[in-house]
């Protein structure tokens, strides 16, 4: 028997700062190699540097709180602005487990901008296949990997409510991996 998720069930928990379970995060750090976290807070995060709700960044207008007003590679140690290029030099990659709310879609579409910027964005995010912001921006990660089971991130009582993934958006890695079918039966 299946049933439908209605809103209360997609976003549940009253928390969205989840932890990522630190054997998960440094099988990837040492395959990525990661400078930066850009969505944490003292208490979670992975990287020496890293963005919280708190940090502010210069904008055209005012100051803007917040990872999705800041420009990630500027943030990196060691990265570069090349001017020939007209985009960053990343010596690290950049980790994102994003809040898992509302706002998911904007996190998903800053990471993918990120990465035409020139850097790695890996992010661990739930497997939404059935969304806009899944078609309209995680669609566009150069590589979708799916895990197997569910995760338990750290201080959550049991393992998450549905599967989860990482999305890596990095263009040097472009390879099809998945095509969207709008125009089968369903039914």
């Amino acid at each position: 028997m299946t049933t439908a998720w209605n809103e209360d069930q997609l976003y549940s928990s009253k928390r969205q700062d989840w932890g990522t379970p630190q054997a998960l995060f440094d099988a990837l750090h040492e395959e990525f190699g990661f400078g930066l976290d850009a969505a944490a807070t003292a208490e979670n995060a992975k990287c020496l540097h890293y963005i919280d709700k708190d940090s502010l960044f210069e904008t055209l207008e005012d100051p803007m709180p917040g990872s999705l007003w800041a420009n990630w590679p500027a943030l990196i140690p060691g990265s570069e602005f090349s001017s020939r290029r007209q985009e960053w030099i990343c010596k690290q990659a950049i980790w994102l487990n994003p809040p898992y709310g509302k706002d998911i879609g904007k996190w998903i579409k800053k990471a993918y901008r990120e990465s035409l910027r020139g850097c790695t964005v890996v992010v661990l995010t739930f497997v939404r296949s059935d969304t806009k912001w899944w078609h309209d921006w995680a669609m566009k990660a150069a590589e979708i990997r799916l895990i197997k089971g569910r995760i338990k991130f750290e201080g959550a009582p049991s393992a998450a409510p549905a599967p989860s993934c990482l999305l890596i958006f990095d263009e040097s890695r472009r390879v099809p991996q998945f095509t969207p079918v709008t125009d089968l039966p369903r039914r």
